[in-house]
């Protein structure tokens, strides 16, 4: 369900003045707001078709009332969070947990909704109904060259699903690899995963990009064959200039520098884009920033001095989307947290004095470089983030309008007090 504009209108009213003081003041204390508030206006989030319906671990799933039943439900979840915070334009598909019945009437519709499709999803990390063949043992690794083939076909058939939709992408995730010592080889594993990802690369079309996106851990737990960032650069660096790197914050072992990560991605050309959640332990999967929102904004600092240097779109270069999972949650209410913390992070490091901390840096001033950084990280850049917000027509707040409205409770009533989203 989309808003009455009336209802955003009136929260926006009402809370217009005390925003502007809030605005004001930081205002004063910067010296250019104008170019921070205009980026912000640009970025935007993808929102992935399967986080809109409640999430699970492997031992259970409570799924909420008023979740989308169809993809066209699935859209007009994601045309209500744009709708609100003007930052989510764009839904990621998994196929083929979400596969258009008619591709010209799911684009139409999406258009009308002020949406576009962002990177495709294949899915071989689980065997669908009235599969031929089983990915017990892997897809793209498989010893079997028909499963391999199976899987292949997979994914260049998600590739055409893409093209209708008007994607430019491909995000390929493999569970593929290994549970115990010794039961698999790791070279000839490597080497049939790469043979296959060839032929996908070589069915994309010329303005098409690959995303390799990697897992430390889970569903096996002795070896991945995608198993970290290396390993991906690995097949991005192999496969050739329209492959790269896709990184899940939540794909790492504990501690992992994750910034660090990310700036030398940047630095080879072969950062193609985020997932982003948080974690606690390992894939958690939760709401972005709710753990370790430092951590995200080093992240996004290393990634606009990087950006920067090479000449790049904030906007566009990259691809941004979310992959969280929710399992005690509002699904909506959770995206729109998400979006926002992204949004600041970002908000954050456009504040970062990037020449007065190189210069620090080539002095070896460790205290300078710490004030330096943590000075625009201690920044509350929540008033230009809803001030980008009021400029493109969203709400100030997006979450106070999502209660207030009794959202959820109205797609209780469209859709049913026991509905389960596809896919999940």
């Amino acid at each position: 369900m989309l808003l009455n504009k009336s209802i955003i209108d009136q929260h926006n009213g009402q809370g217009l003045q005390k925003h502007r003081l809030k605005l004001a003041a930081i205002q004063s204390e910067l010296a250019d707001t104008t170019s921070v508030i205009r980026q912000l206006a640009d970025f935007q989030v993808a929102i992935p078709s399967w986080a809109l319906g409640t999430g699970g671990t492997r031992f259970g799933r409570f799924s909420g009332g008023g979740e989308p039943r169809t993809l066209d439900e699935k859209m007009e979840d994601v045309a209500l969070l744009h709708q609100l915070n003007k930052s989510s334009g764009a839904i990621s598909l998994h196929i083929p947990w979400d596969i258009p019945s008619n591709p010209s009437y799911t684009r139409a519709l999406a258009a009308e909704y002020g949406l576009r499709f962002d990177a495709v999803n294949s899915n071989t990390f689980q065997d669908q109904p009235n599969q031929a063949l089983s990915y017990k043992f892997g897809s793209l690794q498989h010893v079997d060259q028909t499963v391999r083939k199976q899987a292949i076909s997979h994914n260049i058939e998600v590739i055409r699903q893409g093209v209708d939709l008007g994607a430019d992408s491909l995000t390929v995730w493999l569970s593929d690899g290994s549970c115990f010592p010794g039961q698999l080889n790791f070279r000839k594993a490597f080497q049939r995963t790469l043979e296959g990802l060839q032929e996908i690369y070589a069915a994309l079309p010329d303005n098409w990009k690959m995303f390799v996106e990697y897992k430390a851990f889970e569903p096996n737990f002795y070896s991945m064959t995608v198993g970290d960032w290396g390993q991906s650069l690995l097949y991005a660096q192999k496969l050739g200039p329209k492959a790269f790197t896709l990184v899940d914050l939540g794909h790492h072992l504990p501690n992992a520098n994750i910034e660090q990560i990310v700036s030398l991605l940047l630095m080879e050309g072969k950062l193609g884009g985020f997932h982003f959640n948080d974690s606690k332990y390992g894939d958690d999967d939760l709401t972005v920033g709710s753990i370790n929102p430092y951590q995200l904004f080093l992240i996004f600092n290393e990634l606009v001095e990087g950006m920067n240097a090479r000449g790049m779109n904030h906007a566009n270069g990259l691809g941004w989307m979310i992959d969280a999972s929710h399992n005690v949650k509002d699904p909506l209410e959770d995206l729109l947290q998400s979006v926002e913390a992204i949004q600041i992070a970002y908000a954050q490091a456009l504040l970062v004095d990037t020449p007065a901390l190189q210069v620090a840096q080539e002095q070896n001033d460790v205290v300078r470089c710490q004030e330096i950084l943590q000075q625009a990280y201690r920044t509350d850049v929540r008033p230009l983030v809803a001030e980008a917000r009021l400029d493109a027509g969203g709400a100030l707040q997006p979450l106070q309008v999502y209660r207030g409205a009794k959202v959820r409770e109205q797609l209780i009533k469209e859709r049913g007090e026991k509905t389960m989203a596809t896919g999940l």
